[in-house]
């Protein structure tokens, strides 16, 4: 890894900071000072050892900052379940009976078939009104 400059530890530490949506901290900002500082001081010779040392610092500091999110995230009650749909289901079921027997009695076969239709088409448009909202 002979090479390194410090703009592309930067560029590194920039997109590594950015994986978790978490307040930033100054301490990879300090570590990455101090690495430069001791590259400046030390010479190339041990640039691969500053940069994997650097890398072991920013990937616990990542690690640290992921499992915090999650642990945020995991008390965050997720959300009830939208049951709404079931009382449309259920009256439907309720109106459709006594309907489907005042609908063959009076219209037979035609009415019987208006009758649901009119069931199914009321259920569908609050599935989409529902989806919509």
């Amino acid at each position: 890894m002979t090479g390194v400059s410090s703009e592309w530890m930067m560029t590194l530490y920039r997109r590594c900071a950015t994986f978790v949506d978490v307040p930033d901290t100054s301490l990879p900002h300090e570590d990455l000072r101090a690495t430069l500082a001791a590259r400046r001081d030390l010479g190339p010779a041990y640039e691969d050892a500053l940069v994997d040392s650097f890398i072991e610092k920013l990937d616990s500091e990542i690690t640290a900052r992921v499992q915090a999110e999650v642990a945020r995230r995991g008390e965050v009650k997720p959300p009830k379940p939208d049951n709404s749909h079931i009382p449309i289901a259920l009256g439907s079921l309720g109106i459709g009976v006594p309907l489907t027997a005042i609908a063959v009695s009076q219209a037979g076969n035609f009415g019987l078939f208006m009758a649901w239709t009119g069931i199914i088409l009321v259920n569908m448009a609050a599935a989409i009104r529902r989806k919509r909202h």
